[in-house]
């Protein structure tokens, strides 16, 4: 039987994070009222001039100097010709032959391999309006999106020699969050996929294993969040596997996916490159990126995740899995060397975290900013541990409710008298009154079943309503039973 691999190249869309458009002084904002964001300059009237935004381009060359991209010192605008009803000009204000940035790389973990993925372009772009689907097969066009300032991100198949190609639909999500970290981090787009501010179109293909010659590719449109990816991905593959065993062929298209039935739907033929009819754009003219401008914004770029992950395991001796979650997003990674700054050990400050931090900001919606906790509040927190005055299960208790009440560690301990009991003589009596009622458990204990020492300490911090101190527990129950 003919074994497939497929191929795949992602191209990523991301609108950046400036105060106007691309080329026209309209403001960028998300929502508000429809069509009240636009000018004859992002309408394409007659007579209307662009002028580029200088802010854009500065974000688009910080963007192409973190992933690794050589910088084209000068670079021109072509029109990008198509018709679709979101694109009031006919056209795209677009980059051809000579982007911004060329020949960069994504680094990933992902299936147990470290890949470096090659970045073919960035290049520079405005975005077009949006298509509103309503009942009764009607629609309708909203521009206050065309012409925000977007920039390109497309992946480079098949890659130079000591790079790597995306080849998992695991491999496919894992790029696109790491790209979207670099990109928050840099500061240049929010990079909210609910809000279309990061969207992704992967195009797949597969090929009998071994094959030089690529298959015919197809592309999804517009994924707007790591499980359509990843979902999308793995269903086209599996698909165009299903067609070539079946003896059919894989027909180049552009595909939506459908999420309520988990499966791509073919949207129209895909076009080819000459259909765009490229040519100069004949209103701006070329622009030029001295060496010194290009140092100089290279200069401003932050400690990247890559470079923060690397850090964190040496400097705190955390393991790579749990510097990557944290270095996820600078909030998160600030956060916590804030938490961690004096910290008797960081691998505790890390742990509460990953684990019931980030629990209580998923079960809520909420940012860290939104929370309302504080890297001081933590710390008290992890003191009053270390000091015997609550114990690890009553501290998870008291971080709900610090989460929830914005109250410290302190005032909730004090208010609610959860002061760990540690008196070995007090402890001493619900450890008697927990062995005279189980008997049996004892007997059992005895025999072998060692396991069961879980259970008396559980019953104990029951009878002493959760504020025992377990060593005190433990070393009472080991010497009454043995």
């Amino acid at each position: 039987m003919v074994e497939y691999e497929p191929v795949i190249g992602m191209e990523v869309h991301v609108e950046l994070q400036t105060k106007s458009k691309m080329f026209c002084g309209c403001k960028v904002d998300f929502g508000g009222d429809p069509n009240t964001r636009c000018c004859p300059v992002c309408l394409g009237l007659p007579g209307s001039l662009p002028v580029v935004n200088g802010r854009a381009v500065e974000f688009m060359t910080k963007a192409a100097l973190a992933l690794n991209c050589t910088i084209a010192p000068q670079f021109i605008f072509h029109r990008k010709n198509y018709y679709y009803p979101d694109l009031p000009k006919n056209y795209q204000i677009s980059q051809y032959d000579n982007p911004l940035g060329s020949n960069g790389c994504v680094e990933i973990f992902a299936g147990g391999r470290h890949k470096k993925i090659a970045v073919r372009r960035v290049h520079m772009e405005e975005d077009t309006g949006k298509l509103l689907h309503v009942a009764g097969k009607k629609s309708y066009v909203d521009y206050n999106r065309s012409g925000v300032p977007l920039m390109e991100i497309v992946t480079m198949n098949p890659p130079p020699p000591g790079f790597d190609q995306i080849e998992t639909a695991e491999e496919a999500r894992e790029y696109l969050q790491r790209l979207r970290s670099i990109l928050v981090y840099l500061g240049v787009s929010d990079c909210k996929m609910e809000e279309g501010s990061l969207r992704c179109e992967p195009n797949i293909s597969i090929k009998p294993v071994g094959q030089v010659e690529f298959g015919t590719k197809t592309e999804i449109k517009n994924l707007n969040s790591f499980r359509a990816v990843f979902l999308g991905v793995q269903y086209e593959i599996e698909r165009q596997e299903r067609l070539l065993r079946a003896g059919d062929r894989v027909v180049q298209e552009t595909r939506r996916w459908d999420d309520n039935r988990g499966v791509t739907a073919a949207m129209r033929s895909k076009e080819v490159e000459q259909e765009y009819r490229y040519f100069p754009e004949p209103d701006l003219v070329p622009m030029r990126l001295t060496q010194e401008r290009i140092d100089d914004l290279r200069s401003q770029l932050p400690e990247l995740p890559l470079a923060k992950v690397a850090r964190f395991q040496e400097q705190y001796g955390l393991s790579e899995a749990d510097a990557g979650v944290l270095a996820d997003s600078p909030e998160t990674a600030d956060f916590f060397e804030d938490c961690a700054a004096g910290a008797p050990d960081p691998k505790v400050v890390c742990n509460w975290i990953t684990g019931e931090y980030l629990r209580l900001l998923n079960s809520t919606g909420r940012t860290m900013a939104e929370s309302g906790l504080t890297a001081s509040q933590v710390s008290e927190l992890l003191g009053l541990i270390d000091k015997g005055t609550i114990n690890r299960k009553t501290a998870k208790s008291v971080f709900d409710e610090m989460f929830q009440t914005g109250k410290t560690a302190a005032q909730i301990v004090a208010e609610k008298g959860l002061q760990q009991v540690s008196d070995s003589s007090e402890i001493e009596v619900a450890v008697d009154r927990v062995l005279a009622a189980n008997p049996g458990e004892i007997e059992r204990f005895r025999n072998g079943e060692e396991k069961l020492m879980s259970f008396f300490v559980g019953q104990v911090m029951r009878e002493m309503k959760g504020k025992a101190n377990p060593e005190v527990v433990n070393s009472l129950l080991k010497g009454k039973l043995k």
